[in-house]
């Protein structure tokens, strides 16, 4: 049977410490909302003691906010205790935080005045009294206490089990094991929480949850690891914000569950359809831009470029997915165009198109895409109409375009020279203008030999960006008839003759 894994959201607290962020209180209870909306079981709301601000901003979370329950963090101190139980006075599940340094690191570094005993073993057994009168001060505030011994990961285990023992004796529901600078590997945190259920003797009465950072890129890891190992709360980020490299991205962690629940046997209660949406609020309120390749909810995390994955992804998404992206809120994967998406992936996306190709066009096709293709980053639909519209007309070649040069510029007299195939026979013009399209235009008359008209020019642009597609329209006039030429192409110029030619191409054919 699967059992159930807790989900502690840190977002609003330690996920807020990211360098160079701030969320303001207007922020976190939109945050918090969408939380609620995430159905996490904790939402821990900020630290009601380090200001004005945080305190309200817990106050009001945990009196709006239904559905989670609302935690407020603390260290091992009267004061901060105190600040946790009125912020949350009103909330309808509150629960405080509380906890102390435990490895020796920590304790020397932290605890180095003497007033904290002169020894190790004095300093040590100090500070288990004071975790003991943490617990116990918080459980008059909230029957729901949960106890964090920071730096766990590095921390003497025996000392570690004489702390959570005390914690629990003192009341503590759920017991933290923070690998708070992300020194651990899962191999040995695993270890650790395995050890903590053989070697603490009341650990059966609290709750154990995997706190974990990403400094050694190991945070997600370090968490799966303990749960597998008996922890049943995982605490972490939404995009995995937080102090240094971060904290345990919740996104992945509760996937990686559900994907592979075959081999973990543990499953979260949250509505994992909102993960995209909640994903985004976070980074736009931080301004912190969610990479690509993020997993489970970057852009391309369900994109598919490469021409063999495209196909393979085409005839069975499960050949390259193991996810459907409907499960994290995406409304489908998507192929992305480029020079490396084959022929299978353009045929699919100009079919979804409404365009059925033969087998000719589709060729002609492809060889124009690779070309607009090794100037972009990415073709889209826009680009695919302009292309076709540009290749696959009816209209005769009487003109077909072999070579196109220009030179222009602020201080130079804008010159074209333009080779045109008329039939067989090859023919070469130039000339000069107001700038480069007006010089072209006046070449390919040198080459045609005959009067037209520009009645009308547009140009635009087919899709964003500075390698963009530029489409051109113009109305060509000559002895009383009219005609329309179209043209695309990266290059405004070459789009502007192209267009020019299909023009004459008509008039020709008329």
């Amino acid at each position: 049977m699967s059992e159930k894994v807790f989900v502690f959201d840190t977002t609003l607290r330690d996920g807020e410490q990211a360098a160079g962020t701030r969320l303001g209180r207007r922020e976190k209870m939109n945050i918090a909302r969408q939380l609620a909306r995430l159905r996490v079981d904790v939402i821990e709301a900020g630290y009601p003691n380090s200001s004005p601000e945080d305190f309200e901003a817990v106050q009001q979370i945990g009196q709006e906010i239904e559905g989670p329950a609302i935690c407020a963090l603390s260290r091992a101190v009267p004061a901060d205790i105190e600040a946790c139980g009125r912020a949350l006075a009103k909330a309808r599940r509150p629960r405080i935080h509380t906890g102390i340094g435990v490895s020796d690191i920590h304790v020397r570094g932290k605890f180095g005045d003497d007033k904290y005993g002169r020894t190790m073993a004095e300093k040590k057994a100090k500070l288990v009294e004071m975790a003991r009168h943490a617990v116990t001060l918080a459980r008059t505030f909230a029957d729901d206490v949960e106890f964090y011994a920071e730096d766990s990961g590095r921390a003497d285990p025996a000392y570690l089990f004489e702390m959570i023992t005390a914690a629990i004796d003192a009341g503590a529901t759920v017991v933290n094991i923070p690998d708070t600078t992300g020194y651990s590997v899962p191999e040995q945190y695993g270890a650790l929480i395995r050890s903590l259920k053989e070697n603490v003797p009341n650990i059966e009465r609290a709750t154990i949850s995997v706190h974990c950072h990403n400094d050694l890129g190991l945070a997600v890891a370090n968490s799966l690891a303990g749960l597998k190992a008996g922890a049943r709360q995982v605490e972490g980020t939404i995009n995995g914000i937080g102090e240094r490299a971060g904290n345990a991205a919740l996104e992945e962690v509760v996937m990686g569950l559900r994907t592979r629940g075959d081999y973990w046997g543990l499953h979260t209660d949250l509505d994992t359809r909102e993960f995209y949406r909640t994903s985004r609020m976070v980074a736009e309120s931080l301004g912190m831009i969610v990479p690509p390749n993020k997993a489970v909810i970057g852009a391309n995390a369900f994109s598919h470029s490469s021409g063999i994955h495209v196909d393979g992804f085409l005839k069975d998404r499960e050949t390259y997915e193991i996810m459907l992206p409907e499960h994290v809120g995406l409304a489908q994967s998507r192929v992305v165009l480029t020079a490396r998406t084959g022929r299978a992936g353009l045929r699919d996306r100009l079919e979804k198109l409404g365009h059925a190709l033969s087998h000719e066009e589709l060729d002609r096709t492809y060889e124009r895409f690779l070309k607009v293709a090794d100037k972009k980053q990415e073709v889209f639909d826009e680009d695919l109409a302009a292309i076709l519209a540009d290749e696959l007309h009816s209209v005769p070649e009487t003109y077909k375009l072999e070579y196109l040069q220009f030179f222009s510029g602020t201080s130079a007299i804008p010159t074209a020279s333009i080779r045109l195939r008329v039939g067989d026979v090859v023919k070469d013009g130039a000339a000069v203008g107001d700038g480069p399209v007006d010089a072209a235009y006046k070449a390919l008359l040198v080459v045609v030999g005959r009067s037209v008209r520009l009645a009308r020019y547009d140009i635009r642009a087919v899709t964003s960006g500075t390698e963009a597609i530029g489409e051109v329209t113009v109305v060509l006039e000559t002895e009383g008839r009219r005609v329309t030429g179209r043209g695309a192409s990266t290059d405004v110029v070459e789009a502007s003759v192209k267009a020019y030619i299909d023009g004459l191409n008509k008039l020709a054919g008329l």
